[in-house]
């Protein structure tokens, strides 16, 4: 019998979605990766998140040092600018003003006040070292001994200030009547001077006067130009004072004989403070061989340069400063404001000995002194006087010319009025009576 023919199965139609598009699981089939390239895409994925990171961190840290170095220029300008201010350099900002300083303050500088102290006497001679890192220039201003200064003992003259008052209290006097910064003191006695023109190999200047030499010999120092000067022919001259000579004659070669010192003095402050520790002086506490050598090397170099020069401080007859050198001389070379001292003050007495007996005039001095008298000059007069006198300019200081004298022993009848010390109220001229 013939095989039975194959049976064909139904035709499988797809069942109908289900209404609202839901599905069920059975329905789908998931697809399992293979674990190697797995693991390349996190690596990949890990790799791309990183390297984006690395460079937002870059960029990051580019910006804040951009930040950090526009901050840098900022203070630097700022801090130039601030130190070109303070020290007047802006080049905009440097014209003078009134009294010698510039548009913006005060000018730079540093002042020393200088003794020159011979051994054999009781005159000294000051000096005040001005070195103006503005205007790059120096000068050596001389102050002269009757200018009127009130030290810790009160109002006296410079000079008697200088011999009778300690190193502190006379610059801080003179520093407050002129109204300077006074840095330190250096306390300049002869045996120095001569061993300091030796230790820059002798100096040269122009002499106004001769200083003659001892036992008829040749002078010690001629008078003419470009003199050579050792150590000793320089106190020499520094200390020369003729009979008919104002003190301020001396006082001038003694700036003369400083200026030509600095003209051959080295100017690196190596060098310069080698010759100040040659000299090998106990130094006043308040400027020290360093601070001196720094200051003389740079006057050195002013003067050596051609931006140097030495000038002597008017006073007028009563000891003080003239408005118009207050703001003249005074505020160009040192920028301060003059505050003289009272000249209604305690009235000034002047001790003349014309005794003949050495000695004398220092004894006076220290019984007016122990009396609450204010003595602003005591020296030798020219020529002997037979008779004291006590001698008052104005009616007013009668009555001081009388206790004077009364505290010195002496008559009321040598007391008159007249004219005295140019310095002094009351001078008191010691004759060949005066009993000490």
């Amino acid at each position: 019998a013939p095989a039975p023919a194959p049976s064909v199965p139904p035709v499988r139609r797809p069942e109908a979605e289900p209404a609202g598009g839901d599905y069920r699981t059975e329905q789908f089939a998931f697809v399992e990766e293979e674990d190697g390239q797995s693991e390349d895409v996190i690596d990949w994925l890990k790799f791309s998140e990183s390297r984006t990171e690395r460079r937002e961190e870059a960029k990051r840290r580019g910006r804040t040092r951009v930040r950090l170095l526009v901050v840098a220029l900022v203070l630097a300008l700022l801090g130039g600018v601030g130190y070109l201010y303070a020290t007047d350099r802006l080049p905009f900002l440097t014209e003078s003003g009134a009294g010698g300083e510039t548009a913006t303050g005060a000018q730079v500088r540093d002042v020393v006040v200088v003794h020159l102290r011979p051994l054999d006497s009781d005159e000294t001679s000051t000096v005040l070292l001005v070195g103006n890192e503005t205007t790059g220039s120096g000068t050596t201003l001389l102050l002269p001994n009757e200018l009127s200064v009130t030290p810790d003992g009160g109002t006296t003259t410079l000079g008697q200030a200088v011999a009778n008052e300690g190193a502190a209290s006379v610059r801080e006097a003179v520093g407050g009547l002129l109204g300077a910064d006074i840095q330190g003191t250096w306390r300049l006695d002869t045996p120095y001077l001569e061993t300091l023109v030796e230790l820059v190999g002798g100096i040269t200047l122009t002499t106004d006067a001769e200083v003659p030499g001892e036992d008829g010999e040749d002078p010690l120092v001629p008078r003419g130009e470009d003199v050579q000067l050792a150590g000793r022919a320089a106190v020499a001259y520094a200390t020369l004072r003729g009979e008919d000579e104002p003190g301020t004659a001396q006082l001038a070669r003694f700036g003369q004989v400083l200026q030509a010192v600095l003209e051959k003095l080295p100017t690196d402050e190596a060098g310069a403070t080698r010759v100040v520790e040659g000299l090998n002086q106990i130094v006043d506490p308040s400027l020290r061989e360093d601070q001196l050598g720094n200051l003389l090397a740079r006057l050195a170099g002013y003067a050596q340069g051609d931006a140097y020069q030495t000038t002597q401080l008017p006073v007028e007859v009563d000891g003080t400063i003239s408005d118009e050198t207050a703001d003249g001389l005074v505020a160009d070379v040192l920028g301060g404001t003059v505050s003289n001292a009272d000249p209604n003050g305690a009235p000034r007495i002047g001790v003349r000995d014309a005794s003949g007996v050495q000695g004398n005039a220092e004894t006076a001095r220290i019984a007016l002194v122990n009396g609450g008298f204010t003595v602003v000059d005591s020296r030798a007069a020219g020529e002997t006087e037979a008779s004291s006198r006590v001698v008052y300019a104005d009616e007013t200081h009668r009555e001081t010319a009388l206790e004077a004298a009364r505290t010195l022993g002496l008559p009321e009848e040598a007391v008159t009025q007249g004219d005295g010390a140019g310095n002094a109220d009351v001078t008191i001229v010691l004759g060949e009576d005066y009993e000490s």
